[in-house]
C-alpha cells in the first residue's frame, strides 16, 4: 500500500491491484575531463548510478497521504500536573515535546524505485553525456496518478537529470517530467528534490495534493534570507548590484531632438552643453531644402553621445585614452540611404565643468588636409559608438537589465506555472553568462576596462545611463517611437509608419516583434480568460512585485511600469522580455565580428586627439594620413589580439543553441492548445526568414547590403553553429 516515505523506504511488495509502469531516466553523469577534480574522474563511472544509489519516488497529484501527521511542524506538549509541598501551588509542568504536520492535504509519496538498467551511448566514456536508464515503479490502483517524482542521489557525485517519462501509466497514457537540474547528494540539501510532470497550472488550479509541494519548491528557490556564502548545490536565487545601476531620476520622454541639438545634463553642473552645430554647417548639403524644410520632412537625424559621456569625459582622458564627446547630424536621402551633414567634438573646459565644453564642428571634405581631419573625426565618433554599442546597448540593455526577471521568475514561479513555461527558455544560461562576466568582463581590470575607452569607468557610466532606462520603452514599437523613427499609423502594419523605410533592423525587427507578440497572446490566452484571472494570480502578482520593488528597485517609484492587472499588460510584458532576451540581444550581440573584427572599421579607443594647425602632428597628418590614423586608434598588441578573441568568441554560436520557436524538450508541455500555438509561431518564423532573404536580394534597398554588399541577416530567426552573422537564440546565452 501507499505510505509517506522515510529514510528507511523499502521497495513494497506487489499486491493486489499494483502494477509494474517503466519509466526511462535520462541524465549525464559529472564530466569525467573535470581536472580539478579527479576524483570524479576516476571513479564516476556509469555503474555507480546502479543499485540503491538514486532513489525515485511518485508523488501523487489526487490521492492525499492516508498517514495523518508526521514529525514535523505543529507542537503538542505532554504536561504533567507537579505539587510544590511547601506552597501547595500546582506547576504545569512538560514532560516532552512532539512537533506535527498534517499530511492529509499532500500527495502521497510512493515507496522508492531504483535505476536497474543503461542503455549504452555510443559516445565515449571520457566524455560527459547523456544515457538512458531505466526504472520499474510497482504502483497501486489507489494511488492515483503522479504529479511529480522525488529524488534522492545516495551516490557520492551529483548529476544532470534532464527528463523522467513514464511509459503507459494506466488510464494517462505517458506522462513526461522535465527536470534540467543538477542533483547533488541528499546531505547537501536540507530538502527532497522534487520535480513535476510537465502540465501547466495557475496557482489556484493546481491539483490540491500537489499544493503544499509546489509552495515548498518556492520557498526552497527564495532561500531562508539569511545573508550567507551559497555554496554551489545551493538552489537559492538572490540578488546582488553590478556596482549600483542607478537611483531613480526624473527623465522626460523626448521628441525628436531640435536643431540646434540641446543637452539634457544640469547646467548648474555642467554649464551650458547645448550644440555649437550651426545652419552654415549643414544647409549646403541638404539637396536643396532648408534647415526647417529638413526637420518638417524629418530627414534630419542625430547620432547623440554626448550626454553619456561628458560626465565622464575629463576623468576619461586622465588615462591612456584621449576621446571626445560627439555628435552627428544626418541626412535621409530620398534612396533611403543616410549622409553625414556635421561632427561635434567636444572637451571639457579646462577651467571647470560649469564652464561648459569647448566644442569643435567638422563637415564633409574629401581631399587633403579637410579629408584627413573628416577621416579623424568620423573615427572619433566610432569610438564612441563601439563603446557605448557594447558597454549600453549590449551589456546594460540585455545582459544586465535581464538577469532581475530571471531571479525573479524562479523565486516566484512554480515550474508548474504556465507564464514560467513561456519564459524560462529565454533564460537558458543568461545566470551562468552573467556570472562569467562578473569575474572576466566587467570585473575590475576586466575586458570592458582594458579594451573600451572609458576604462576604469566603464560601469560607472552605464549606471548613469540605467537611469533613463525605461521598460515599456524595450519593445521595439516603443523604442522606435521613442527615438523618432517611426510615427503612429493605424493604417499600416503594426500601427506604425517608419520614417527611414529602408530600415533593415527596424523592418525585420517589427516582423519578429509581431510574431512573438501574437504567439504570447495566444499562449496566455489559454490560461488567463479575463482581467480578474491576472489579478488573482497570486504567484504571477509575487512575481512582478519583487521584480519593480527589488529586482530594478533603483527604479520602483517610476510611473510607467504596467500594473499586472489586465492580460494586455501580461501580454506586453511577456513580449518585451522575449524581445530583450532573443531578438533584441541577437541584433546587437552576433554580427560584432562581421563590423568589428577588423579593427580599424570599428576601434575602441584613441591614443591622440584631433591635430592642431601648427604642430608636428599636424604636420606628420599632411605628410602621411594613415600613420596618424592608425597612431590614433592602435594600442597595445596583446590588446588588440585580446579585443577581436573577445568579438569572436561574442559572435559564435555554439553547437547547442536554441533558437527562437524551439524548445529543448519536444515534451515542453502537455497541452496540446499550448504546442500547436508553438507551432504556429515556428511556421511564421519560417516566413520570416524567407521574407528577409527576399529583401536583401532587392537592388533597391540599399541600407540591406550596404557599400560593401553584406546582406543584414542578424534577426534571420535560424543558423548553423559558428560565426554566421544571423540567427536568434532563444536567450542571452553568449
Amino acid at each position: 500500500m501507499m505510505r509517506r516515505a522515510t529514510k528507511k523506504d523499502k521497495p513494497s511488495s506487489r499486491m493486489d491491484g499494483s502494477r509494474k509502469v517503466i519509466a526511462k531516466v535520462l541524465l549525464m553523469n559529472k564530466n569525467l575531463l573535470q581536472l580539478n577534480d579527479i576524483n570524479a574522474a576516476i571513479n564516476n563511472k556509469i555503474h555507480d548510478f546502479l543499485g540503491k544509489k538514486v532513489e525515485f519516488l511518485l508523488v501523487s497529484a489526487t490521492v492525499g497521504d492516508p498517514s495523518p501527521f508526521s514529525l514535523k511542524k505543529l507542537s503538542y506538549e505532554l504536561i504533567y500536573l507537579k505539587l510544590r509541598p511547601a506552597s501547595g501551588d500546582v506547576n504545569l509542568c512538560t514532560l516532552f515535546t512532539l512537533s506535527y504536520t498534517d499530511n492529509g492535504n499532500r500527495g502521497v509519496v510512493g515507496p522508492p524505485a531504483y535505476l536497474e538498467t543503461v542503455q549504452y551511448s555510443v559516445v565515449p566514456e571520457l566524455f560527459a553525456c547523456e544515457k538512458t536508464y531505466v526504472v520499474n515503479f510497482i504502483v497501486e490502483e489507489s494511488e492515483g496518478i503522479p504529479g511529480a517524482v522525488i529524488v534522492r542521489n545516495r551516490h557520492r557525485h551529483q548529476f544532470y537529470l534532464n527528463s523522467i517519462t513514464l511509459e503507459n501509466f494506466p488510464g494517462q497514457g505517458r506522462i513526461h517530467f522535465d527536470c534540467k537540474s543538477w542533483v547533488y547528494k541528499t546531505s547537501k540539501y536540507s530538502y527532497d528534490r522534487i520535480f513535476f510532470a510537465n502540465n501547466s497550472y495557475l496557482p489556484k488550479h493546481t491539483p490540491e495534493k500537489l499544493r503544499p509541494y509546489r509552495q515548498d519548491e518556492l520557498r526552497n528557490l527564495r532561500g531562508d534570507g539569511v545573508n550567507r556564502k551559497l555554496e554551489e548545490w545551493d538552489r537559492v536565487y538572490s540578488y546582488d548590484y553590478y556596482n549600483d545601476l542607478g537611483n531613480p531620476d526624473e527623465n522626460p520622454n523626448l521628441a525628436r531632438p531640435e536643431f540646434p541639438p540641446v543637452s539634457m545634463l544640469d547646467p548648474k553642473q555642467f554649464g551650458n552643453q547645448n550644440s555649437t552645430i550651426k545652419l552654415e554647417h549643414i544647409e549646403r548639403n541638404l539637396d536643396g531644402l532648408s534647415v526647417q524644410q529638413a526637420l518638417d520632412h524629418n530627414r534630419l537625424f542625430i547620432l547623440d553621445h554626448h550626454d553619456s559621456i561628458v560626465p565622464y569625459l575629463r576623468r576619461i582622458n586622465t588615462t591612456e585614452s584621449k576621446v571626445y564627446a560627439t555628435r552627428t547630424i544626418l541626412f535621409l536621402k530620398e534612396d533611403s540611404t543616410l549622409k553625414p551633414l556635421a561632427i561635434e567634438l567636444s572637451l571639457p573646459n579646462p577651467d571647470g565643468d560649469t564652464l561648459g565644453v569647448i566644442s569643435n564642428v567638422y563637415t564633409p571634405a574629401s581631399f587633403g588636409i579637410e579629408g584627413s581631419i573628416w577621416t579623424l573625426a568620423k573615427t572619433y565618433v566610432i569610438i564612441n559608438d563601439s563603446c557605448i554599442h557594447e558597454l549600453i546597448s549590449h551589456w546594460l540593455r540585455t545582459h544586465a537589465v535581464i538577469e532581475p526577471f530571471v531571479i525573479a521568475t524562479n523565486r516566484h514561479l512554480s515550474a508548474m506555472h504556465p507564464i514560467n513555461k513561456l519564459l524560462v527558455p529565454h533564460y537558458r544560461d543568461t545566470m551562468k553568462i552573467n556570472a562569467l562576466a562578473r569575474q572576466t568582463l566587467v570585473n575590475a581590470g576586466g575586458h570592458l576596462e582594458s579594451l573600451l575607452f572609458p576604462s576604469k569607468y566603464a560601469l560607472e557610466m552605464s549606471a548613469t545611463v540605467y537611469k533613463s532606462w525605461n521598460f515599456i520603452e524595450q519593445g521595439l514599437p516603443f523604442d522606435l517611437l521613442k527615438r523618432g523613427m517611426a510615427v503612429e499609423d493605424p493604417s499600416r502594419p503594426h500601427k506604425l509608419r517608419l520614417l527611414i523605410e529602408d530600415y533593415p533592423y527596424a523592418v525585420d525587427g517589427l516582423a519578429i516583434w509581431s510574431a512573438i507578440e501574437t504567439w504570447v497572446s495566444e499562449y496566455c490566452a489559454i490560461y488567463y480568460q479575463n482581467d480578474s484571472t491576472v489579478r488573482c494570480d497570486e504567484e504571477l502578482q509575487a512575481w512582478w512585485k519583487e521584480v519593480l520593488e527589488v529586482g530594478h528597485g533603483d527604479k520602483k517609484d517610476e510611473p510607467w511600469w504596467p500594473k499586472m492587472r489586465s492580460v494586455p499588460e501580461l501580454v506586453n510584458s511577456c513580449s518585451t522580455i522575449i524581445w530583450v532576451a532573443s531578438a533584441m540581444h541577437a541584433a546587437v550581440n552576433f554580427g560584432q565580428y562581421s563590423y568589428a573584427g577588423y579593427m580599424p572599421n570599428r576601434p575602441t579607443m584613441s591614443r591622440q586627439f584631433m591635430p592642431e594647425i601648427g604642430s608636428a602632428e599636424y604636420e606628420e597628418l599632411q605628410k602621411n594620413p594613415e600613420k596618424v590614423f592608425l597612431k590614433t586608434i592602435t594600442c597595445k598588441q596583446t590588446v588588440i589580439i585580446e579585443m577581436i578573441w573577445l568579438i569572436e568568441t561574442l559572435s559564435t554560436h555554439s553547437s547547442d543553441e536554441v533558437y527562437l520557436g524551439q524548445r529543448v524538450s519536444a515534451e515542453w508541455a502537455r497541452d496540446e492548445r499550448a504546442i500547436n500555438a508553438l507551432n504556429r509561431f515556428r511556421a511564421r518564423l519560417k516566413e520570416i526568414e524567407k521574407m528577409i532573404a527576399e529583401l536583401n536580394s532587392d537592388p533597391t534597398l540599399k541600407n540591406r547590403n550596404g557599400p560593401v554588399k553584406m546582406p543584414y541577416t542578424l534577426l534571420s530567426p535560424y543558423s548553423d553553429s559558428g560565426i554566421t552573422g544571423k540567427g536568434i537564440p532563444n536567450s542571452i546565452s553568449l
